[in-house]
Parts: C-alpha cells; structure tokens; sequence
C-alpha cells in the first residue's frame, strides 16, 4: 500500500499525484495542516515534516517530490494511459493560466 502525506496547495503534492496518477497506481492520500509545528501525525508515521512524503508498507519512506519521482520512475511502468493523463493534464493547466490571465 502506498500513502502520499500531502496537501492541496502544494505544487510538489500536485506534481506526485499526477505522477501517480500517470503510473495507474493506487494510493491514499493523508491530508497534512499547513503548519509544520500541527504535523505530529506526519511526524509520527515518517519521521519528517517535509511534503510529499511517501509511505511504502515494504520499501519504506520517500521524502521530498525528487525522491518519490526518482523511485516511482525505477520501479513502476508507465500504465497504457499514461499519455492521456499527460495530455490531459496539459490541456487542464493551459486553460486554467488562460483564465487567471484574463
């Protein structure tokens, strides 16, 4: 099982979901206060402040996007739709800067 300790402000978080998302890979989210000092339940399960973090019942905790990134990407394959999700999600991003720039 794999739980992402993250928050929806974060681009990081976001950059990992999707991440995930292209990957096809089930996770759980666990929703994390904006402040470091209200983390204890963070703390508790990682060890670590730091968003996102990544919790892996056999391999362990990722902290930070770049290490997450860097071990979804060794060991998990590309789901088919991987290209969709990508495409899709650039589409989304183009429209929401269309809209915040207007």
């Amino acid at each position: 099982m794999l739980e992402l300790w993250q928050t929806e402000w974060c681009p990081a978080s976001r950059r990992v979901r999707q991440r995930l998302t292209e990957l096809g890979v089930d996770y759980v989210i666990r929703q994390v206060p904006v402040e470091k000092v209200e983390r204890t339940a963070l703390v508790a399960a990682t060890g670590t402040t730091v968003i996102p973090t990544l919790v892996h019942d056999q391999h362990g905790v990722l902290v930070g996007e770049d290490a997450i990134r860097d071990w979804l990407d060794e060991t998990i394959a590309e789901s088919p739709g991987a290209d969709a999700h990508k495409l899709k999600a650039e589409k989304a991003h183009r429209r929401y800067l269309e809209e915040a720039c207007r």
